[in-house]
């Protein structure tokens, strides 16, 4: 069963990198994806753009033949029944509302929109046209959370206490070393800033591991106040490019996430997250686990007169991987075709998506008023 799929703004780097190399290009070479009734479902890919140069050259060296620069014409094609948007945020509603008069099912990046309102409009129109919807949600199919979550299902935590999340890298500025990101994410008039961008990806975190959210304090901070642009332009650094969030849960779980594109790494991983509870902890990163039992904590002792004794990592055991985990943005990919093509479950929606923007804009006004915010529930 043969599926088209329409990739807007596929060029980027997330686009091309994850989502057409590491997931549809990758699912074709396996030879598709089969449903739970054995059918094998086949992306086929048209890549749209709006540089005709750099569409030739991706589909040149990937060996796909269908491209165009013209978005309408994909949509008119009843073949491709599902659009995919990896645009920047600020473009995205553009084309997924014209994709949604043209009745395709819809998977989008994060964030959905760069507002509350946008997103709420996406998904009730979505609703509305009786469409299947998807957002992009891959740090939950992480090696590290997927072992952390076979922690949590077995009750190895007791009552869950805390979760602390470190995460970000240095992102040069381009004026000693090339800059790593685009320069749209450091200008907050471009849809950037990584309270937009990564307190979206904690929300759904959250939501789907600790409990539901539901209040939230944040600072924010643009500690780098210029870079240089691909161009080799220095440019003013209007968004933040640090947050500082607590999220609390409904069932008293406290969560603080670190998140920053100026810290230098001295941690497991780019993105370490630590889970207290009554019988046990465990830390996270992007591919590991490691966890400590109630029997297996050391008892510390505060002693500043002396140098510290004890190598508190000696402490924590590796968690084995129970499955083989596949690449995080094909996993769910593959979960999206399956909804499309066979009508099986898929429970992160445009709707999921939203509570991601909501959040985030919540979170920034928070940083804006100095104080805390309820998170109300959403309902399309």
């Amino acid at each position: 069963m043969e599926v088209g799929v329409i990739m807007n703004g596929v060029t980027g780097r997330m686009g091309t990198r994850q989502h057409l190399v590491r997931s549809i290009l990758a699912i074709r070479s396996q030879g598709g994806v089969k449903t739970k009734k054995g059918d094998v479902i086949m992306p086929d890919p048209v890549l749209v753009g709006r540089s005709e140069e750099k569409l030739r050259s991706l589909a040149n060296q990937y060996g796909l033949k269908r491209w165009t620069t013209y978005l309408d014409e994909a949509l008119a094609d009843p073949f491709n029944r599902i659009y995919f948007d990896a645009q920047t945020t600020n473009m995205r509603k553009d084309g997924v509302m014209k994709a949604i008069q043209a009745g395709k099912s819809l998977y989008c990046e994060k964030p959905l929109s760069s507002s509350l309102d946008d997103a709420m409009l996406l998904a009730r129109e979505a609703a509305k046209a009786k469409l299947k919807t998807g957002v992009v949600q891959d740090k939950l199919w992480l090696p590290g959370l997927v072992k952390l979550r076979n922690l949590i299902d077995t009750g190895f935590f007791g009552k869950i206490l805390s979760v602390r999340g470190e995460f970000g890298y240095w992102v040069f500025d381009g004026k000693e070393q090339p800059c790593q990101r685009p320069s749209w994410n450091y200008r907050k008039e471009d849809g950037g800033g990584i309270i937009t961008d990564m307190l979206c990806h904690w929300r759904y975190v959250i939501d789907g591991l600790f409990g539901k959210v539901a209040s939230v304090s944040c600072l924010g901070a643009t500690h780098l106040e210029s870079r240089v642009d691909e161009k080799g332009a220095e440019y003013k650094c209007t968004a933040d490019d640090s947050a500082y969030a607590t999220i609390t849960c409904e069932n008293g779980v406290v969560c603080h996430f670190n998140s920053s594109w100026a810290v230098r790494v001295r941690r497991d991983d780019l993105l370490a997250l630590q889970v207290d509870g009554t019988k046990g902890s465990a830390v996270a990163g992007l591919h590991k686990c490691y966890a400590q039992t109630s029997a297996e904590t050391p008892t510390c002792v505060w002693n500043p007169d002396i140098e510290n004794p004890s190598n508190y990592f000696d402490d924590w055991k590796e968690i084995s991987p129970s499955v083989q985990v596949d690449n995080a943005f094909k996993v769910q990919w593959e979960l999206f075709l399956r909804h499309v093509a066979a009508d099986e479950p898929f429970p992160w929606t445009f709707l999921e998506g939203a509570k991601g923007v909501q959040l985030a804009e919540l979170a920034l006004r928070s940083w804006e008023e100095r104080r805390w915010i309820d998170v109300p529930r959403l309902e399309v």
